[in-house]
């Protein structure tokens, strides 16, 4: 039986990759909206998870972390080499020491703090987790089929078995009794350090070469995601017209 450790003994610290350069959107953690750059409503956010102690935006440009600390925030300059946001990431933890990270996406200006709290929860409640990520439940059946929208299956003790833009699991017989669930998965994830430090000595896979899914290299190398099911449902910031989809939602709940 996994080991109970008592959550005020866990040091969280989450981490925000916001690379400055973007092929759609040039800048895109300054991206103004609502008044603000949107790394500062990331971090907003972040900081009312309840259970994470210390956020810190991993940066590879000078702006987003001059613009970071005017609003009170924490920025740590980063190599500019990095492929992916995980490989920024261990790039801290290796300096910064917790027990756990969160690795937060700087283009969701939205994300959901209780989202964020029920992953180190799982984490917490069981410490052979090395890693967890969310997933929701795809309700539009055109979500499915977008290879835009990571699907992703489980196990029966809640562990990923594969990631893919593809429609998985695919329906063979439409007249089929079952009715299976599709999962969106939300790409926010808890790492221990010990995990999180050797992802960058792994050797990617060939499916994570064919997907564009750095997820997969940690399955591809023999390690368990446990995915965490949640309702929230990701909105991410990548091109201009997004802002505007951010702006009128945050409009809203100012007004409810």
């Amino acid at each position: 039986m996994a080991k109970q450790n008592p959550a005020s003994s866990v040091k969280v610290l989450a981490i925000i990759p916001a690379r400055y350069a973007s092929t759609r959107l040039p800048g895109k953690p300054l991206a103004s909206i609502a008044g603000r750059p949107m790394v500062q409503h990331v971090v907003d956010r972040v900081r009312q998870a309840a259970r994470v102690a210390r956020v810190v935006v991993a940066t590879d440009d000078d702006r987003v972390k001059k613009a970071v600390e005017e609003f009170g925030g924490e920025a740590v300059l980063t190599r500019r080499d990095h492929r992916s946001g995980t490989d920024r990431v261990a790039e801290i933890a290796a300096h910064l020491e917790a027990e756990i990270y969160v690795d937060i996406q700087g283009d969701e200006p939205l994300i959901d703090p209780a989202t964020i709290d029920a992953i180190v929860a799982e984490m917490v409640d069981d410490d052979s987790i090395q890693i967890a990520t969310p997933c929701t439940a795809i309700t539009q059946p055109n979500d499915v089929m977008d290879p835009n929208i990571v699907k992703v299956v489980r196990d029966f003790d809640g562990n990923c078995l594969y990631f893919s833009r593809a429609p998985i699991p695919w329906v063979r017989d439409n007249k089929a009794a079952a009715a299976p669930h599709h999962w969106k998965h939300v790409g926010l994830y808890g790492f221990r350090r010990e995990a999180l430090l050797e992802y960058p000595t792994l050797p990617p896979g060939e499916l994570e070469a064919v997907e564009q899914l750095e997820q997969l290299r940690w399955l591809e190398n023999g390690f368990h995601i446990r995915a965490v099911e949640t309702d929230y449902d990701a909105i991410s910031v990548d091109v201009p017209a997004d802002i505007q989809r951010v702006e009128k939602i945050l409009q809203e709940r100012a007004a409810s």
